[in-house]
């Protein structure tokens, strides 16, 4: 490039040569970071430094998006959104800390579970979406099904004769969530297919539990005691589990607006 270049031609160059390369953050933004580095008197490193910081800044933005898209949360529940006052169980400094430290990945990225037991309205499905879109935030991959719409994209698959395949590509998902075990019972088939996708990801990969039921009552939904004491034996190997205890809130804010009306 000839030192002679006009400062605007050198820019229109500069944002071709960008585009080329498929940087298109710093192919918008060049300009003005060379007028401000300009007023700033930046040298030609730091020039380049702050505009890919833009570049990468950009980037990992979009991942996260895209990442919290692939995890289909029902809802965009966050933890800053969460009451703790109304889930004493959760909402001490011991409890809070326990989220937090679960919210870091810690415990993801050391393949092991978390258990969220406790009765409907709670918090439980809050909880997990709100861990697992932090994490989401932080570069993991999640993904979220209630334990229903699980167990029938496993009976699909199976009968399809594709679930090897599905169990291995879901091996890649750090962090599965699968709420409301134990809402509604299963089939036989489709309790022993729930067993094979826990199985499959034991030691392998983490996941995460809501469920309505303790621990002694899960053969409701398994059927089979020994099966269920298997599961239940690689669920809370290296476990977090955690019992939400207190009134619902669903109902609790029903009768709130129901007063105030």
């Amino acid at each position: 490039m000839s030192s002679a270049m006009s400062p605007s031609a050198a820019s229109t160059i500069l944002r071709s040569y960008l585009t080329q390369l498929r940087l298109p953050t710093m192919a918008a933004n060049c300009a003005a970071v060379a007028r401000e580095a300009g007023a700033s008197n930046l040298d030609y490193l730091a020039f380049l430094a702050v505009l890919c910081g833009q570049e990468v800044a950009q980037r990992e933005q979009s991942q996260a998006a895209r990442r919290l898209v692939q995890a289909q949360f029902p809802w965009p529940k966050t933890l800053d959104e969460f009451d703790f006052s109304a889930a004493p169980s959760v909402g001490c400094p011991l409890g809070v800390a326990a989220i937090l430290q679960l919210a870091s990945g810690a415990f993801v990225r050391a393949h092991e579970n978390w258990l969220v037991l406790g009765g409907p309205g709670v918090g439980k499905t809050h909880l997990l979406c709100g861990v697992g879109r932090a994490l989401c935030q932080q570069g993991f991959r999640v993904r979220f099904r209630s334990a229903a719409a699980l167990v029938t994209e496993l009976l699909v698959a199976d009968k399809e004769h594709r679930l090897p395949r599905l169990l291995k590509q879901w091996r890649s998902i750090d962090l599965f969530i699968v709420d409301e075990v134990g809402y509604i019972p299963f089939s036989p088939a489709g309790a022993q297919l729930l067993f094979q996708f826990f199985a499959d990801r034991h030691e392998v990969a983490s996941v995460a539990i809501s469920s309505n039921l303790e621990f002694g009552r899960f053969t409701e939904v398994f059927h089979d005691e020994r099966m269920t004491a298997a599961l239940l034996d690689r669920l809370t190997f290296k476990s977090t589990v955690m019992v939400m205890e207190g009134d619902s809130y669903r109902l609790k804010e029903s009768l709130r607006r129901q007063a105030a009306g």
